[in-house]
């Protein structure tokens, strides 16, 4: 039987076989890291280190007393350098950690534990365990997981889904991931399983990704609890959290609600990765598996990278670029977000960085109304009226037509045969609301 996919969405060349077959690398102990003190969705960090303080690979390093946020820890031993403004690949400049790597090797892990262990853990000191961590979404969102797996008063969460649909072109490390730290992974999502107190664990992947649908199902047998794996169709945006839910569950999430609100915490394949390996060898999260690709990429590669490294580091790492790059992008050409410099350093919010040396310029045109973004919009919208609605500042009109349910996951603008920037002039009138909110209104 054909699964139901959900409405819209679009079908855009994926380019993954550039770095799909490429086996995970190493990046070596870089010696210098920059590491800015917001990584995660919610509260900034404060530093615990100053300049001149020694500091131990995996030792925390920047937190804060906030229920959303999440604890930075250093990636190397060495020495605090600064802490400095420096570039951030999402919010121009931000106070950043710099810390000199010092030769030493010096660590500072946590316990290990078995699963015996870990069941035995109460839950709050599970919960508890994965915040000191420092564990976010991988996926890109960066929404700090103690959070996720803490449903509020009265929620209850049946299903915890593993996201491995990785539906954004070019970026393949979820897929490396799941092909080469199989264990690991579900080993996390064991972990996951029992912090949200679900019964079942699903594990959403594209059926363009039949390797690791091999592997994952290979290994699920083992599983101790129940646990299956589901083959999602390609079509983007399968990886949103909603339309996961709706083609795995056929359940829809409400507007303006979350997964929780249909009893289901949705994580990232990486993210169960990260704190698989907290449980197998202590490292709270201090690097990730990313993605370099691109026409102009040397060696596009899927790079396990410490937090804080330069892109021009990786990029270097990578042999260098073939032609000058006009465009780079963090994350995929759909959501990812264009970069001034390559200054920037590896975050955890970070999956990828595409590079690219030809650029096709749009050129804007006035709306036809041919109708097709709305077609082609998962979220049941009318993109090209709110589009209009921010052109003539009518953000009451633009908020009456839903403008906060968009995803934005570009399918909007990429469909577009006038070339206009319907995505952006969205994020444009959701600026401006939360702008009014903070105001009170005003």
């Amino acid at each position: 039987m054909k699964v139901k996919s959900f409405r819209g969405g679009i079908h855009p060349p994926a380019y993954k076989e550039i770095t799909s077959g490429q086996a995970i690398v190493s990046f070596p102990s870089p010696g210098k890291v920059f590491l800015p003190l917001l990584q995660h969705t919610g509260s900034p960090l404060l530093p615990l280190v100053k300049k001149g303080d020694a500091v131990k690979k995996g030792q925390k390093i920047a937190d804060v007393d906030a229920y959303i946020s999440a604890p930075l820890h250093s990636p190397i031993a060495g020495k605090v350098v600064s802490v400095e403004e420096w570039p951030h690949p999402m919010r121009g400049k931000f106070p950043s950690i710099v810390i000199e790597n010092d030769g030493s090797g010096r660590e500072e892990r946590s316990v290990l534990f078995s699963d015996p262990d870990l069941d035995k853990m109460s839950i709050p000191v599970l919960r508890q365990w994965i915040r000191e961590g420092g564990f976010v979404g991988l996926g890109g969102a960066a929404f700090p997981t103690h959070v996720k797996v803490t449903p509020p008063e009265g929620k209850k969460i049946d299903i915890l889904i593993l996201n491995g649909a990785e539906c954004e072109p070019y970026l393949t490390c979820d897929h490396r991931v799941m092909v080469e730290k199989t264990e690991t992974v579900l080993r996390g999502a064991r972990i996951l399983r029992r912090a949200c107190e679900a019964q079942k664990i699903i594990i959403g992947i594209e059926e363009n990704k039949p390797d690791a649908l091999e592997k994952i199902r290979a290994a699920i047998p083992d599983m101790p609890v129940p646990c299956e794996v589901f083959s999602l169709p390609t079509q983007y945006p399968q990886g949103s959290e909603k339309h996961l839910i709706q083609t795995i569950l056929g359940k829809e999430v409400p507007p303006g609600g979350l997964p929780l609100d249909v009893g289901v915490v949705v994580s990232n394949v990486q993210t169960a990765w990260a704190i698989g390996r907290k449980a197998e060898e202590g490292w709270p999260l201090i690097e990730r598996v990313i993605t370099i690709s691109g026409d102009c990429v040397q060696n596009p590669a899927n790079i396990e990278v410490p937090l804080g490294v330069r892109l021009e580091d990786v990029v270097n790492f990578c042999g260098g670029f073939s032609t000058p790059p006009r465009r780079v992008v963090m994350g995929g050409p759909m959501t990812g977000i264009a970069q001034v410099t390559l200054d920037v350093p590896v975050i955890k919010g970070t999956s990828g960085f595409v590079c690219w040396s030809t650029v096709r310029e749009k050129r804007e045109y006035p709306c036809i109304r041919c109708g097709r973004c709305v077609d082609h919009c998962p979220m049941y919208l009318l993109p090209t009226n709110l589009a209009s609605f921010v052109e003539f500042e009518a953000f009451d009109e633009a908020q009456n037509f839903r403008v906060v349910d968009c995803i934005e996951c570009g399918s909007c603008s990429y469909v577009c045969p006038s070339g206009i920037p319907i995505t952006h002039l969205i994020k444009m009138a959701k600026v401006e609301l939360l702008r009014r909110s903070r105001k009170g209104g005003k």
